[in-house]
């Protein structure tokens, strides 16, 4: 009776047979069993088609019979490495091909599963034989120690399950290329801190929403009763406000170093109103550290000319008139005062005595501490009548 073969090609001898050569085929038999226990062996794998591993009957060196294989070789894209249909072990495999491309260990035939070992990583496979159409192959995951990967790779979402991960001094994330973008700094004092950096183009850093999310506002929110602070360098710190282009931009400043300022301005509380200008309501505290309450304020001083005036009217406060009397006298009726009001007229064409002004108090005030009204009747007269108080109602600035 002739010997038979295991798949992974041990001999197994038949009685009576090998006489002679029995402890030759034996030690051949034990040094088959040393490679499938603990042998290596590197297989280059071909760039083109699959690459196929056969068993080696009654002799040392195939690779299928070696418990971890490295895979070598510079491929362009994914490729196979097959085993025969009733092949039972397990491998330690290793793909350390050139290429960035995946290796995939799967048996020769049939639709079982097969073990994906990705460009630079190590699975550990076991071929199971379980069919004899369509065996598998499956993978077992094992926790190691990422020191030892030097390139780590995640295959879904990172959990920290309550945990930190800590950070060496000034270590951080760098990005595909290499570059250290952000990085974790502790200094002697023990403040923490993060650098934001553009090592590889040298641009300013940017935070922000990408991709596919629209109208995303960026929140920062500071703990308690901190605040969020633009630091200074060279300069002191600034906020720029850049177009919708971001080629231009607007700048707010602090004070230089030099003046000592800590100061804070707070908005004002009411609604916002037109035609108003920011200012100083109140101030708490006093000095470099004053708090100052800001509130819209009303545009004071000034005059605001009106067009020709060519027929009675009645003035307001604020405001200038050019009064044309070419062909009538007029009466400008003065509105109730307010201490500081002031309004102003001119003789339009020189005809105030021909066809005179009259300035009516409209019985509500008094014009230079008299209810009677003002009669200007001098050619090219102008004046301004200020606002005093009740007793003497308005007066002229110049007589």
């Amino acid at each position: 009776m002739a010997s038979t073969y295991t798949p992974l090609g041990i001999e197994k001898q038949a009685t009576g047979e090998n006489a002679g050569t029995w402890g030759t085929k034996t030690n051949t038999n034990l040094e088959i069993v040393e490679q499938i226990s603990g042998g290596y062996v590197a297989q280059a794998v071909a760039d083109s088609g699959d690459t196929t591993l056969s068993v080696s009957d009654g002799s040392t060196g195939a690779t299928l019979a070696h418990r971890v294989l490295e895979f070598t070789g510079s491929l362009t894209a994914s490729r196979n490495v097959t085993i025969p249909l009733d092949v039972q072990n397990f491998y330690f495999l290793k793909n350390a091909t050139s290429g960035s491309q995946n290796v995939v260990f799967k048996y020769a035939t049939g639709t079982g599963t097969s073990a994906t070992v990705a460009n630079g990583k190590t699975v550990i496979a076991y071929a199971k034989a379980d069919d004899g159409t369509n065996p598998g192959i499956d993978t077992i995951s094992l926790a190691s120690d990422l020191v030892d990967d030097t390139t780590p790779q995640l295959g879904g979402n990172l959990d920290t399950n309550s945990f930190m991960i800590d950070f060496d001094d000034a270590h951080g994330i760098r990005d595909e290329s290499g570059n250290e973008q952000l990085i974790f700094e502790t200094t002697g004092s023990a403040v923490n801190f993060v650098d934001i950096t553009n090592s590889a183009t040298g641009a300013g850093p940017q935070i922000g929403a990408n991709g596919s999310d629209t109208n995303v506002s960026l929140k920062l929110r500071p703990k308690a009763t901190g605040n969020i602070e633009i630091m200074g360098a060279t300069n002191p710190g600034s906020i720029q406000l850049n177009c919708e282009s971001n080629s231009h931009g607007i700048k707010l400043t602090s004070p230089p170093h030099s003046s000592a300022q800590s100061y804070e301005l707070k908005f004002p509380t009411g609604n916002v109103t037109a035609d108003r200008f920011l200012k100083v309501a109140s101030v708490t505290g006093s000095g470099t550290t004053g708090v100052g309450q800001l509130s819209f304020a009303e545009v004071a001083g000034g005059t605001s000319w009106q067009a020709v005036k060519t027929s009675t009217f009645t003035a307001v406060a604020g405001e200038g008139y050019f009064i044309n009397t070419t062909s009538n006298v007029i009466t400008m009726n003065l509105p109730a005062g307010t201490i500081g009001d002031e309004i102003v007229f001119i003789d339009y064409a020189g005809t105030f005595d021909t066809y005179a002004l009259t300035i009516d108090s409209n019985g509500s005030e008094k014009i230079a501490g008299s209810t009677a009204d003002l009669t200007v009747s001098v050619e090219r007269a102008g004046n301004t009548l200020v606002y005093t108080d009740s007793t003497q109602g308005w007066l002229l600035k110049n007589k």
